[in-house]
């Protein structure tokens, strides 16, 4: 392996990548409790913001297809520093150019770099973990890539919500020091140890390969649908929160609409953390629980109006889809050839941000002719019937994933 920088441990470098994945994260959602201010000052409507938020989608599909599963030979490290310096590139252009295009540009910008990523950190903190403890489960070191991503998109609307309560320039001074983070950031990552051989011949380029792992299909199939069908629920929250709490219960503060997605993504990444060491078939079941109740209690919470069930839906049933998204992960990464698992965990993610664009798209159009009560009941009912189905599946699949990858996840 190359150790060129090189100066940390493995166990260092596993968590320098995990804080380099959670900071990347974190920004994606840092603009959520800010597109009123934004729309205030540049007096667009409701559906261009979901237009905005699936301008991120749409560069995390982009850079999955084009970039995601390049670390497989240009190393995890290499791509890693990448994509943290264009996080730095999405918060310049924030600075600079805050109308609509700008924010269009910026999100996309956005979203190749959490896409490039993504895939890289996730490969690259099996790897490590392996390296450092080889007896260990390798349900750990996927925890650890769930956390990282689900804990840094809970952080963000939270540390935006902040800067817009109490910090001047909201508009500015947030992308300031996440500027000045990722700077940082890349210059740590240098020193992280590589766990691919990037001196090794190199294959012709060609974009991310559409294909299931072999002899799979309907194992990865159950994952890539319980995938898609969690992050449609954080689509939901990270796009609209702001417009469902200021105009259906009526509430103004910046803060609460941060702490609102906050403890929708909060409980997803400590569902994955507390369940760690439960058995998957038990997880899926408690997953299919937590949908169940948690989008029941939203859709009631949003006729009724009762704020309070609103948003004690929304955590149920993001602890649901954190659940459901680790196993997702452990699923797709148990069934990976051993040479490509950074492109079959690229393909599960293509995936998953599939399930950020088009239910967003459809919401906003949606509501150019219909309430956001009626856009949300439907929206929950899809939603409820797709994480049935795929949890369902799944845990009919996991004897047949176990046995295939020879009982790595032990």
């Amino acid at each position: 392996m190359s150790r060129a920088h090189s100066t940390m441990s493995d166990r260092s470098g596993f968590w320098a990548v995990a804080a380099a994945f959670t900071t990347v994260t974190a920004y994606a959602t840092v603009p959520t409790p800010l597109y009123p201010l934004y729309q205030a000052a540049d007096d667009f409507p409701v559906p261009v913001v979901t237009l905005i938020f699936s301008a991120f989608a749409v560069g995390v599909v982009f850079s999955l297809f084009l970039i995601g599963h390049i670390s497989d030979w240009a190393g995890r490290r290499r791509m890693a520093i990448v994509a943290v310096l264009i996080s730095a590139g999405a918060s310049v252009v924030f600075i600079l150019w805050s109308s609509v295009p700008g924010l269009i540009t910026a999100r996309f910008i956005d979203g190749v770099s959490v896409g490039t990523l993504t895939a890289a950190a996730t490969a690259h903190l099996a790897e490590l973990r392996a390296r450092a403890r080889p007896a260990e489960a390798a349900i750990i070191a996927a925890s650890v890539a769930g956390a990282a991503n689900l804990g840094g998109l809970a952080l963000g609307p939270l540390i935006g919500g902040l800067f817009a309560e109490f910090l001047p320039d909201p508009l500015e001074l947030p992308h300031i020091v996440f500027l000045v983070l990722f700077l940082a950031t890349a210059a740590v990552l240098r020193a992280v140890p590589e766990t691919i051989d990037t001196s090794a011949a190199r294959p012709a380029y060609r974009p991310q390969r559409l294909a299931f792992p072999s002899g799979s299909r309907s194992a990865f199939a159950a994952a890539g649908i319980g995938a898609a069908a969690s992050f449609a629920l954080f689509a939901l929250f990270t796009s609209l929160t702001p417009t469902f709490l200021h105009e259906t219960f009526h509430v103004s503060d910046h803060l609460v609409d941060g702490a609102t997605v906050f403890a929708i993504f909060g409980a997803a990444a400590t569902a994955q953390l507390v369940l760690v060491r439960v058995a998957q078939r038990t997880q899926l079941v408690i997953a299919i629980v937590c949908f169940i109740v948690g989008l029941v209690s939203i859709s009631a919470g949003a006729v009724t109006p009762v704020l309070a069930l609103f948003i004690v839906g929304g955590i149920v049933a993001g602890a649901g889809a954190g659940i459901m998204f680790r196993a997702a992960i452990v699923g797709a990464g148990a069934l990976a050839a051993p040479g490509r698992r950074g492109e079959t965990l690229a393909l599960l993610f293509l995936i998953a941000y599939g399930g950020l664009v088009v239910p967003v798209l459809l919401v906003g159009w949606s509501l150019t002719f219909a309430d956001e009560t009626t856009v949300l009941l439907v929206f929950a009912a899809v939603v409820l019937v797709a994480t049935l189905g795929a949890g369902i599946a799944m845990r009919r699949q996991l004897p047949e994933a176990r046995a295939q990858s020879g009982e790595s996840a032990r």
